[in-house]
């Protein structure tokens, strides 16, 4: 079994890859001039959030929950780390990109302003969470 500080690392690193995936996705369209992807970087944002607030919520020792609700996993962390509220409305934004943008039964495509928006959120989160765990420099 891991130990919490490779755990958290774990986390950070998977969701550095996703927001990776979301930048290039993002870049290779505007070079393209198109907006194919829009629903594949959306899904990116999300799930680097997800991740983020989820090797946090190991840091702050609470309980893991299972779910893709932004807004939920913030209300969690609320409990130790009230700051995190003010971060809570915007990117609980992100949860509908969870689902509803990878299954054509409810299929949604984001606008390019709204991919950039899911961007930047997805940043402040990272240096949110980052910021407040400083666990080594390979967390960057």
């Amino acid at each position: 079994m891991k130990k919490k500080p490779d755990l958290i690392n774990a986390w950070f690193m998977k969701a550095d890859h996703d927001l990776k995936a979301a930048e290039s996705l993002l870049k290779a369209e505007e070079q393209a001039n198109e907006e194919q992807l829009n629903d594949v970087i959306s899904f990116h944002c999300q799930q680097a959030i997800e991740k983020y607030l989820k090797g946090y919520m190991i840091y702050l020792d609470l309980k893991f929950i299972k779910t893709h609700e932004i807004g939920d996993l913030i209300t969690v962390i609320e409990e130790k780390d009230p700051e995190i509220a003010y971060l809570k409305e915007r990117a609980d934004t992100l949860t509908d990109y969870a689902v509803e943008v990878r299954y054509p039964e409810e299929f949604i495509t984001p606008s390019y302003e709204e991919i950039n928006e899911a961007l930047k959120i997805a940043r402040q989160i990272k240096v949110y969470v980052k910021n407040k765990i400083k666990i080594n420099k390979n967390t960057e």
